[in-house]
């Protein structure tokens, strides 16, 4: 056996040993483990350090430091776990270790992606010929969306935005919601529309946009919609929203991090009605399709206002040809081949496994909420996605609570403000979560309140 294969093997066991512990292990590090992170901060050495001591201090001291998003019972962020044949592909995936740019470089990996890209479009109910990229998350997702939209819009007024740049261009106009995620407005930031000069729009009791409060549009304009609010899981009016926009020749971009999966589940694509009518969207694999991080997706139906904006050429490059090359379609020129991991998710679920993971967990948020409500613990929000806000009363309080429930490890949630009201956050998205475990939680997060005092 040789040296890389020994090794491989060794790091494959003691995963698997990590794996096989997550559904028994607190949720949160404990202070002790955290205190052995302090074994790390030494000095580089001078001399090389054996590969399994390597492996060994990293399994030994870093993993019993980590909060165990993959496992059943973490509810703090919108994060689901790694699909078994999801994390096997990232594994093969890294052993291949390809430069996913070219096809001509790579023509297995970009044969993959563009094979996942097509049944992406499919089961998201998004405009046939819709082009897309695999970028790292729902930031890098929006920009690149936000881009072509930024190309698309100003190409319609005849300024080249790619060779021309933002400078003396003619201006943009781009509305968001009230309540739209920091990172489309750092997104809108990179891209130069600037957080501050962007129009606002007044959302509702749930989060959602008002179409009736967006002021009539003329020249270049981007209307960033929301499906699933990070705290109500509310999705924005996105028919009434794309018919409005399109009559004053608007682009309308969908941030949906990870409502826009809701269109996977016959049972729930209503809540995401009028989808397909928008121009781009941006969403994350690694929230609800439980793939490894990291893993974003960008879609847009103009493919080529995607290309105008993210292609790139050099003497050096080998670009011609009809194939197409995913680095025309992603900010990066190199990266790694994550559409291999998205491929293998989707073809491990299958059409109606992706449904069921979708519902399934869905169907876990509202007993949360009907649960906890009759206990006593007011719900906030419409639960109609997986996303639960639970009163457990003022910040100070609530931040007890959180703290116990974190401390004591049968599970993870966190706590925010949702429209001035402090509340906890449960975000439920995990392919490995079962009744078993909503029942655990449940009890745990009650006996965290009511000793909270």
């Amino acid at each position: 056996m040789g040296r890389m294969e020994q090794l491989l093997r060794d790091a494959a066991q003691r995963a698997v040993r990590y794996l096989r512990g997550l559904p028994d292990r607190p949720v949160a590090a404990s202070p002790q483990a955290l205190a052995r992170l302090a074994e790390l901060d030494v000095p580089l050495p001078d001399k090389p350090m054996a590969d399994q001591d390597v492996l060994a201090l990293l399994d030994e001291v870093v993993g019993p430091a980590t909060t165990a998003m993959a496992g059943p019972r973490y509810f703090g962020f919108v994060i689901g776990g790694t699909l078994p044949a999801a994390l096997a592909a990232n594994w093969l995936a890294g052993a291949w270790d390809q430069n996913a740019a070219l096809n001509q470089i790579s023509p297995g990996t970009a044969a993959v992606e563009e094979v996942a890209l097509r049944w992406l479009v499919d089961v998201l109910g998004l405009p046939s010929g819709t082009a897309g990229g695999f970028v790292t998350g729902a930031t890098m997702a929006n920009l690149t969306a936000l881009a072509a939209a930024r190309h698309a819009v100003l190409a319609e007024v005849g300024w080249d935005v790619e060779a021309q740049g933002v400078f003396g261009a003619p201006p943009v106009t781009v509305v968001v919601g009230d309540e739209a995620h920091p990172t489309l407005l750092k997104a809108l930031a990179l891209l130069g529309f600037g957080r501050d000069r962007v129009t606002r729009v007044r959302a509702d009791g749930q989060g959602r946009l008002r179409p009736t409060l967006i002021p009539a549009l003329t020249g270049p304009a981007i209307i960033c919609a929301q499906a699933g609010n990070v705290n109500t899981g509310a999705v924005d009016p996105l028919a009434a929203i794309c018919a409005q926009a399109h009559t004053d020749n608007a682009w309308v971009h969908v941030d949906g991090a990870f409502g826009l999966w809701a269109a996977a589940s016959p049972a729930l694509r209503e809540r995401v009605d009028g989808i397909g009518y928008a121009d781009s969207w941006a969403t994350d694999a690694h929230k609800w399709l439980n793939t490894p991080y990291d893993s974003g997706l960008a879609f847009v139906r103009d493919a080529a206002a995607l290309r105008a904006a993210m292609g790139v050429s050099a003497a050096y490059l080998p670009t011609e040809g009809a194939t197409r090359n995913p680095s025309d379609y992603t900010p990066e020129l190199s990266r790694r081949a994550r559409g291999v991991e998205v491929w293998a998710a989707l073809a491990s679920l299958g059409r109606l496994g992706l449904a069921d993971l979708i519902e399934r967990t869905c169907g876990y948020a509202r007993r949360f909420a009907r649960e906890l409500s009759a206990a006593g613990y007011p719900v906030l929000n419409e639960v109609v996605l997986n996303q639960v806000l639970v009163s457990v009363g003022d910040a100070g309080r609530t931040a007890r609570v959180a703290a116990r429930i974190q401390a004591d490890g049968v599970c993870w949630c966190g706590s925010t403000v949702w429209q001035g009201r402090p509340a906890l956050r449960i975000s439920v998205s995990n392919w490995s979560t079962t009744d078993e475990d909503v029942t655990r939680s449940i009890a745990a997060i009650r006996t965290a309140a009511e000793s909270a005092g």
